[in-house]
């Protein structure tokens, strides 16, 4: 393996991954974040890393399969590393079926899922039942996966920095000198624009989300996935429920009534929230590719520099499988990035 000094820019999810796992390996590295850690959509409150549905598979799917699998000890080694709890837990998740097409496609899809998610995780068709955790089903079933996981992001954010200083890398807030040797550009939103302007033609841009975090203790419930709408329990006595997206904002850190609607339908989907008080209101911009796929690889034309970008809503489960793919290509040059998440995928 060859070590070189490498620069990561960005303290989001997806940079804070990829120091880590270059430091883990050996290389020296500096990653610089110019406001702090989790400051854009990283610093969220929902967490949810949950998988794609398991039918008309793709490169995509297969990357995020893989990378959910990775997770529990990607995780564990980050809090092992850094003594901080990132608030991961495997503890599955219900979907609602509201009729009977719903029923039907979704038995179909365990079929799907015996075969692609090659018996290390299951997708069931199972009678809803009211165990205190309560949730309305119109036809009496629904989905439980066990794939579905948790994370606390703000908590996972920290202990990534964490893990990553004592194992010898270097953290710097508030620099802006990406420095020599390989450059990888994990810079979210103002990335997107930036690799959009110098490529003369717009390669993705940010969708604002808003979220909510009630104080109920389900902290072993799984989550629930009904009507758009994520519901999340945090071992930490919270729920989360999230979000919006929005192409169209005047502010991106403003919430409004949108999220007053998305705390009613959570409370109306899962009773047990009805009274649940709000403790924190959330908005920020997420990035999203073109492509909607992660952006990875070579910033096109620049030598040594690359780019690990727009992961919209899949980011913290995409984080342990990009932070593999990047340090390979970076520290040994093997490029084992899916089509469909290149850079010039989205141009």
């Amino acid at each position: 393996m060859a070590i070189a000094d490498v620069t990561v820019m960005g303290g989001g999810i997806f940079g804070l991954s990829i120091a880590w796992e270059l430091t883990r390996r050996g290389a020296s590295v500096r990653l610089v974040e110019s406001d702090r850690i989790g400051a854009g959509s990283s610093g969220g409150i929902v967490g949810a890393l949950a998988p794609h549905v398991p039918e008309s598979w793709n490169p995509k799917k297969a990357f995020q399969l893989e990378s959910l699998l990775l997770a529990e000890g990607f995780w564990g080694e980050i809090a092992a590393a850094s003594g901080i709890d990132p608030g991961y837990a495997r503890l599955g998740r219900w979907q609602p079926l509201a009729d009977a097409e719903a029923l039907q496609r979704a038995r179909a899809r365990a079929g799907e899922a015996a075969q692609l998610w090659q018996g290390l995780a299951e997708w069931r068709v199972v009678r809803a039942t009211d165990d205190g955790w309560a949730l309305n089903s119109f036809t009496g079933w629904i989905v439980e996966d066990n794939l579905t996981a948790r994370l606390h992001p703000r908590r996972a954010g920290e202990a990534l920095a964490a893990a990553m200083r004592k194992k010898g890398g270097k953290v710097e807030i508030g620099q802006s000198n990406s420095g020599l040797g390989p450059v990888i550009w994990a810079t979210g939103v103002q990335g997107l624009a930036d690799l959009s302007a110098d490529l003369g033609r717009p390669v993705g841009s940010g969708v604002k989300g808003q979220a909510a975090l009630l104080a109920c203790n389900a902290r072993n419930r799984p989550q629930i996935f009904a009507e758009g709408l994520h519901i999340v329990p945090h071992g930490d006595g919270t729920v989360a429920v999230g979000s919006t997206s929005e192409r169209d904002f005047a502010a991106g850190t403003s919430v409004d009534d949108q999220l007053e609607e998305l705390i009613k339908k959570a409370r109306a989907i899962c009773p047990v929230l009805r009274d649940a008080p709000v403790v924190e209101r959330w908005a920020g911009v997420r990035p999203r590719a073109k492509s909607r796929a992660p952006m990875l690889g070579a910033w096109p034309d620049r030598a040594g520099h690359y780019v690990a970008n727009g992961g919209f809503k899949i980011g913290f489960g995409m984080a342990p499988k990009v932070a593999e793919v990047m340090a390979d290509l970076v520290l040994e040059g093997r490029d084992n990035i899916p089509k469909g998440f290149r850079v010039e995928d989205s141009l």
